[in-house]
């Protein structure tokens, strides 16, 4: 690396402004410049009579001193106390870390006024322990970089600039801080709900009439058994991990991805009995409205949708139905004719007991669907011709046939397989134990070479292709249009995007706490980081089209922070704390977004040495 200096006539003066710069080689021989950080004009034109005056701080000093900067080798000597000369050739580039992220993260949080929320909320104690930024650091760093606490304080935050942003130390990453800070948020939970749907309402005007409900769960790498009323069970795990044990997590979004509020339940809670409580507490906090709920098959019970219909004012409900549903009612639906709810979608609608069922197909999903079966039974079938063709024994056979329908069980469904049985015969004793054992046992015969049959279900290829890419909705809204209704419907795919960030970008699982109030405040700055990647997901919409909250996030990573060292002459140092500039793609997503990065901040010079005894 080294500096390169660019001259500019200005108002009839020359000025001189410094980059450092590094020779990359590339292909073909060539070598390239990368410019690595700007440092602007620090040093004087080449007339004495002009300065370039910057506030500096030194060590031990609460006030500025305003000293000039003039490189050691272009002056001779000077009087004047308030100069400082530097040696540009003693220049050292140190602490290199990530600035960008973690300033974008900022903009959100006081974006959504969660440093005022939590400013009120978590007061420094008497030691002065800013918890509030605390707090922050642990949503930022769930949102850039998600981990540990322990990641966080031994790696992370050194490698990051939080501390120059939130103007702290490392004391912000304190391991017992940062555990301590989780057991003081809980009890603000309600209020925090309350806070982000109003900033959501004035930032966009958000909507929260139409709720989607879904649950997922969360697994523990930690060995039972847990206290009684423990949350930690074991359960149905959507994450395919039933030998672990795990919380279930319900979460309500709006169609715009805006998280109204979340529960963390039991590990073996049902879906089927978790409505009526979340009812409740959203009637509770909010009062009643005439909301829609928006839910998947399996989540509600007849009783409740009963309840729904009967509560003042009615409690709308938009409800997937299971395929038996469809069967029972096929021979109504077949009657009546299909309308046009968008471009490529048809519906049809049965009122029948007071509820609107509401057949919907989509030309798209069913080309979807046709062709991934399409695939799978095209693997399929060429894989039962492999075996037809290899030489078997039975134990084999049913070993590769299993792996077969693992990977293909929706086409498995359409094959029928015949295999032989396996021949017994008696084994004879010896008389003596003939007579011990009153009955003779069996062994199975294993044979090499055994053959199966395999013919497509015709029948059930024809049902599957005629049903494909349609699904059964329930309603007891009474509204003639169903373009609405099938809308409602596809936007429950907001809610399986939420638990995708959550537990990909987010990483909320696993989780690496063993007590209870730890782990839901574990969820609750998922939640909280989950509250700035949707923001920032809503302002690209308006803003950026086409962007995703990760690729930006990507671009804004490229930003570091570096400290320059210029010693001086008289043994000190200049410290000059410089973020790198943006590349060309990021100024104009900073122009797109209405964002503008802040001044560099202002250098530092070390104490001056202690004379010598």
């Amino acid at each position: 690396m080294f500096l390169r200096c660019t001259k500019r006539k200005k108002c009839g003066k020359e000025h001189r402004y410094w980059t450092v710069v590094e020779n990359k080689r590339v292909g073909g021989g060539r070598v390239v410049q990368r410019h690595v950080l700007y440092l602007g004009e620090i040093n004087d034109s080449q007339q004495k009579a002009w300065r370039k005056s910057i506030e500096i701080f030194e060590d031990g000093q609460t006030r500025p001193t305003t000293v000039a900067l003039f490189p050691d080798e272009r002056l001779g000597p000077i009087d004047d106390q308030s100069i400082v000369r530097v040696r540009l050739d003693g220049m050292q580039l140190r602490r290199p870390r990530q600035w960008g992220a973690g300033w974008l993260a900022g903009q959100l949080y006081e974006q959504l006024e969660l440093d005022r929320f939590w400013a009120q909320r978590l007061p420094p104690n008497r030691k002065g322990t800013p918890w509030d930024l605390i707090l922050q650091t642990l949503v930022s760093y769930r949102w850039i970089a998600p981990g540990s606490e322990w990641r966080l304080h031994r790696d992370w935050f050194e490698r990051s600039a939080m501390a120059d942003l939130l103007g702290g130390d490392f004391g912000l990453a304190e391991i017992h801080k940062l555990y301590e800070c989780l057991d003081l948020l809980l009890p603000h939970k309600t209020a925090l709900f309350d806070h982000l749907t109003g900033r959501w309402k004035d930032l966009f005007n958000a909507k929260f009439d139409v709720l989607l409900y879904d649950l997922t769960s969360s697994y523990f790498e930690s060995a039972p058994p847990f206290p009684e009323k423990d949350k930690r069970r074991f359960g149905h795990s959507r994450d395919k991990r039933s030998d672990c044990v795990q919380v279930v997590i319900a979460l309500i979004v709006t169609p715009e991805g805006f998280p109204l509020a979340y529960e963390v339940l039991p590990g073996h809670t049902s879906d089927k009995s978790t409505l009526r409580n979340f009812l409740q507490k959203i009637e509770k906090q909010y009062g009643k409205a005439g909301r829609i709920w928006v839910m998947d098959r399996g989540i509600p019970t007849e009783e409740v949708l009963a309840e729904m219909r009967a509560s003042v004012p009615p409690v709308s409900s938009l409800v997937g139905t299971p395929k038996g549903r469809l069967t029972k009612l096929e021979k109504k639906l077949t009657a009546l004719p299909w309308q046009r709810a968008r471009d490529g979608v048809e519906v049809k609608l049965l009122a029948d007991e007071g509820e609107v069922y509401v057949l919907a197909q989509s030309r798209d999903r069913i080309g979807k669907e046709r062709g991934m079966r399409r695939r799978q039974l095209k693997w399929l079938w060429q894989r039962l011709q492999e075996l037809q063709a290899m030489t078997l024994t039975r134990d084999q056979l049913l070993i590769k046939l299993g792996a077969a329908q693992h990977q293909a069980p929706s086409a498995w469904r359409l094959v029928k397989v015949t295999v032989p049985t396996a021949e017994k015969k008696t084994k004879k004793k010896p008389k003596a134990k003939a007579q011990a054992d009153a009955e003779a046992k069996t062994e199975i015969q294993t044979e090499v070479g055994v053959k199966f049959e395999f013919v497509l279900r015709k029948d059930k290829l024809r049902a599957v292709r005629q049903r494909a890419g349609r699904y059964l909705l329930r309603t007891n809204l009474s509204r003639s249009d169903p373009a609405p209704l099938w809308e409602f419907y596809i936007q429950l795919t907001h809610v399986e995007e939420a638990f995708k960030d959550l537990k990909g970008d987010l990483a909320l699982r696993p989780f690496h706490h063993q007590l209870e109030e730890r782990i839901e405040a574990h969820i609750l700055v998922a939640f909280l980081a989950y509250g700035l990647h949707v923001t920032l997901g809503r302002r690209l919409r308006d803003l950026a089209p086409g962007l995703t909250p990760r690729s930006v996030w990507e671009k804004f990573s490229a930003v570091q922070m570096i400290d320059v060292h210029l010693p001086t002459n008289d043994g000190r140092e200049v410290i000059l704390t410089r973020y790198t500039q943006p590349e060309t793609e990021l100024q104009m997503l900073l122009r797109s977004l209405k964002l503008g990065l802040p001044a560099q901040p202002p250098p530092k010079i070390t104490a001056a040495p202690m004379p010598a005894n």
